[in-house]
């Protein structure tokens, strides 16, 4: 299991400080949210590449259907180069026009657009971010050849690793998942669509996250891809105080094949996030 924190404040500065601190407190990742009229992720990742050696980068999470790739795909690419390789892209949907603060300047175009637009977003990064010259038609996305300008390479390989949105047991959102390198768990129980995000924790268990793992690893077989390195990933809140009581929450998702836990805490109001996150990663990750 590795630990990554998720910043929820808004400060760049105090982001990039906060990174460094992640890093020499023992966290292997950290992570800044993404919005639509916001503080610019990649910029303050950027910033964080330059005060940190080892720790991973990302955000949680970018709403890919909402950017444009190539834009997205030279972002990525520079902190990856920035960063010697230690970026990860955590891709969704995005959300829907009931969070109407995020469709500020735009209508929503519905799931199964987002969900077109996340495909092939997600296919043309593939080819961007190897900087030659390719072409690329797809239903909302086209790309000319061209062998002039080509922008520098990233650094990991075979790509940036792309961890993605699925909703356990949709089989549509799933089999997206399993391409790609890492799965953000929702859960919609067979039936029943849940109406919060805290809901939606409250009925996601470690034994659904099991039943889900299997069936990634058997649709991977499948693809070929059994051998390559796949990620899980759990969010959620522990204590920093209680060493116990903070194993006992990350524990039983370890065991259903968790290999991320991405602390956080989104109820902290604005005023207080700086110290709230500076004293949670300065006690270290939940080490089980």
């Amino acid at each position: 299991m590795r630990y990554g924190f998720i910043y929820t404040g808004s400060d760049p500065r105090v982001a990039v400080e906060l990174a460094g601190l992640a890093e020499a407190s023992g966290w292997h990742g950290f992570f800044v949210w993404e919005g639509i009229w916001a503080t610019d992720p990649w910029a303050t990742l950027a910033a964080a590449a330059m005060v940190t050696d080892r720790i991973k980068l990302g955000t949680m999470l970018t709403p890919v259907p909402r950017r444009r790739p190539w834009e997205l795909a030279g972002q990525t690419m520079t902190v990856d180069r920035l960063s010697g390789g230690r970026v990860i892209l955590s891709a969704g949907l995005g959300v829907s026009e009931a969070e109407p603060r995020f469709w500020t300047f735009e209508d929503d175009p519905g799931r199964k657009h987002r969900a077109e637009l996340l495909d092939e977003s997600l296919e043309l990064m593939q080819q961007l971010w190897r900087a030659e010259p390719f072409e690329f038609e797809g239903q909302h996305y086209r790309a000319k050849r061209t062998d002039s300008m080509l922008p520098p390479a990233i650094v990991q390989e075979p790509r940036i690793p792309t961890w993605v949105v699925g909703l356990w047991p949709r089989m549509k959102s799933m089999r997206r998942v399993a391409r790609y390198d890492g799965w953000i768990p929702n859960y919609a129980p067979p039936g029943n669509s849940p109406e919060s995000a805290d809901e939606q924790a409250r009925l996601f268990t470690p034994e659904i996250a099991a039943e889900a793992i299997a069936w990634i690893r058997e649709e991977r077989g499948r693809l070929g891809l059994a051998e390559r390195p796949f990620d899980v990933i759990q969010e959620g809140t522990t204590t920093g105080t209680d060493a116990a009581a903070d194993a006992a929450i990350v524990q039983p998702w370890a065991e259903a094949g968790a290999t991320w836990w991405l602390e956080s805490d989104w109820s902290v109001p604005a005023e207080r996030i700086e110290a709230s996150a500076r004293a949670r990663i300065a006690a270290g990750p939940p080490s089980v």
